[in-house]
């Protein structure tokens, strides 16, 4: 079995579709001649034709536009936003024309459409390359949100989306293109291909999109976490010598609230972590769940771990990012609440 990291993972996801479906497309700003800003789209433009991966002018609302019109015509397009933080001229096209085209049209029209985003912090990119903007997708109904935190479930999971009939906000955290990062910025990055996840199988196959997985099983506390905050989760409980179960979400909507209400009612005790700012981010929803379902079952109060309610600092990068340090003491005040 191959191993990749996660930006080969997700070219590699694209060049399959691309190989199986002639309906599939991929455009955005640079990602043909140059393979995109991180290189997920290198070589694609020369294997499949500028009219299958081109580059698109510096207007996210239009590349939006564009894709959406070709969804509604049988295409499948695959559509990259340079960053997350860009998003925002075309949030209008996407909530407006993508998420309600299925309704609004009774069925006769769906948009199966992705838009890939690199997201997040821990690469010193500042307050215009470090956002995580995921809550602002999971308030629309119409769309799905996912997340991958590993080159295998990032190529399964973006053939999943490829091929749903409806729009998939794909979120990939930039941070973990290149390896798993815990949240220890003094120490040198681990490479996926010293990593059992950096294991990616060739050719087709799909993660259920709306699945999450148990990364580390235990009793003491469930952690809910995505993206990045598996790893922090996972040094976190280590650090503390911590028993906690640790849940990586992927999927944010649909989410997989069953296995979310298995754990929290196996441990009584839950903490969510992100990245993104801690008001109104999706670890309040997830929040209000727990306690919802999980009311009789808890023995302390619901704990968020999250960004400060600020910009992203570049500066004060690492006083921003929610660290295991952080993240530790959440779990040992959780422990301690009797």
């Amino acid at each position: 079995m191959a191993r990749m990291t996660m930006i080969e993972a997700i070219r590699d996801a694209m060049d399959v579709k691309m190989g199986q479906d002639q309906d599939v497309v991929v455009f955005g700003e640079d990602v043909g001649y140059f393979g995109g800003v991180f290189r997920c789209t290198q070589g694609l433009q020369e294997k499949y034709g500028k009219e299958r991966c081109f580059d698109a002018p510096i207007n996210e609302s239009a590349i939006v536009g564009a894709g959406i019109g070709m969804a509604t015509y049988g295409k499948r397009p695959c559509i990259e936003i340079q960053f997350a933080d860009y998003v925002l001229p075309a949030y209008d096209q996407i909530v407006s024309e993508a998420a309600r085209m299925r309704h609004r049209s009774n069925g006769e029209f769906t948009c199966p459409m992705v838009i890939r985003m690199p997201t997040g912090g821990g690469i010193f990119g500042g307050q215009t390359h470090s956002q995580s903007p995921e809550a602002i997708f999971t308030h629309v109904s119409g769309l799905k949100t996912l997340i991958p935190s590993n080159p295998y479930d990032a190529k399964g999971m973006l053939i999943a989306a490829i091929e749903d009939d409806d729009p998939v906000i794909f979120l990939e955290p930039k941070r973990l293109y290149n390896g798993p990062f815990d949240g220890h910025h003094e120490l040198a990055v681990t490479p996926w291909s010293k990593h059992d996840m950096g294991e990616v199988p060739e050719g087709h196959y799909t993660i259920p999109i709306g699945k999450a997985n148990v990364v580390r099983e235990g009793t003491d506390v469930t952690i809910l976490a995505y993206g990045t905050m598996v790893y922090v989760a996972e040094a976190a409980a280590r650090e503390q010598g911590i028993d906690a179960e640790i849940i990586d979400l992927r999927s944010l909507l649909p989410l997989d609230l069953e296995t979310i209400e298995a754990s929290v009612n196996k441990t009584g005790r839950c903490v969510i972590v992100h990245e993104a700012t801690l008001t109104s981010g999706f670890g309040a929803e997830l929040a209000a769940l727990v306690q919802q379902h999980c009311f009789y079952a808890l023995e302390a109060p619901v704990k968020r771990v999250a960004g400060w309610d600020t910009p992203y600092p570049h500066a004060q990068e690492w006083d921003y990012f929610p660290g295991p340090k952080r993240l530790g003491s959440a779990l040992k005040t959780t422990l301690e609440t009797k």
